[in-house]
């Protein structure tokens, strides 16, 4: 038989205070608020106070990156604790273990603001694509530079930059669809992701991750809080196969077929996923079998 993977979960439905109504949404309502006021508080801590430290102590570029990294991946790790403890959601990762590997690429579908925030909390050391925004943002232009993540605009200098990032053995992580999905609306993959992985990945994990119900969507304010507790779930699938795809003739064609396997994979699966229950364990898909501790 094969195992189920260890669970990292959040899920304090017990503590909400019962006199808030079904479910406690006015109570929600304020730790969605309370947790927002202080991811920007820590913003300006890590931004202005811890960052600079890294900046200034001795150190190779690799350790002051890891530095870097690390402090990001605590303070976002207790963002997740906290909003879990005073019952905004409950979460579980299934076999988040078997990322952060050397050279891995980590992609995932893009279902809520606070995805990237659950990966970078969970696996240790992994560099990520994200918004160019973010360096115009003084809240997180210094963390964003010191832990080298990677611009998502130029495409040309993303996808180079993300794939010696790999060959220097770091994880990096992916959304290939480049922005949050539409509830309601099939969500499209860009060929960003497989031109990397095919140009320098040493492997390729899927990670599925759904919300429900959904919150925090493109299409939601933060403050429109949903009738019951929103379950975030992320599950960690098996590698991709890639070396179909390096088979092929030129790196455009190959690019283009991995695209449309990973978004019909991403498609299918999450669309038998939806079919079951939310937050039950039960027995892993053929996808998700086999997660090593």
């Amino acid at each position: 038989m094969i195992a189920e993977p260890p669970i990292e979960s959040g899920n304090t439905a017990a503590q909400l205070p019962a006199s808030q109504g079904q479910d406690a949404r006015y109570w929600r309502f304020v730790v969605t608020a309370l947790s927002f006021f202080l991811f920007s508080i820590g913003a300006l801590l890590v931004g202005f106070v811890l960052m600079p430290l890294v900046r200034i102590l001795p150190a190779s570029r690799e350790r002051r990156r890891a530095r870097a990294r690390g402090m990001m991946r605590a303070s976002l790790r207790l963002f997740v604790a906290q909003m879990a403890g005073l019952g905004g959601m409950t979460y579980e990762f299934r076999g988040a273990a078997r990322l952060g590997r050397p050279g891995q690429l980590i992609i995932a579908n893009h279902p809520s603001l606070i995805d990237v925030v659950f990966l970078l909390a969970f696996v240790p050391g992994t560099g990520c694509v994200v918004k160019q925004g973010l360096w115009r943002n003084p809240l997180t232009r210094g963390a964003v530079t010191l832990a080298e993540f990677i611009t998502n605009d130029p495409t040309a200098t993303m996808i180079e930059e993300a794939a010696t990032a790999l060959r220097e053995g770091q994880a990096v992580i992916m959304f290939p669809e480049g922005t949050r999905t539409v509830p309601g609306q099939s969500f499209v993959f860009h060929r960003g992701a497989a031109n990397v992985a095919l140009r320098a990945a040493t492997t390729v994990c899927p990670v599925y991750i759904r919300v429900r119900p959904t919150t925090l969507t493109k299409a939601e304010p933060w403050y429109r809080i949903p009738l019951r507790r929103p379950h975030f779930s992320l599950v960690v699938g098996e590698d991709i196969d890639l070396s179909p795809y390096r088979a092929m003739a030129s790196l455009p064609v190959s690019s283009r077929a991995l695209n449309e396997h990973l978004q019909a994979h991403f498609q299918s699966v999450l669309a038998r996923l939806d079919d079951g229950p939310m937050g039950q364990r039960g027995n892993p898909s053929d996808e998700m079998s086999g997660r090593a501790n």
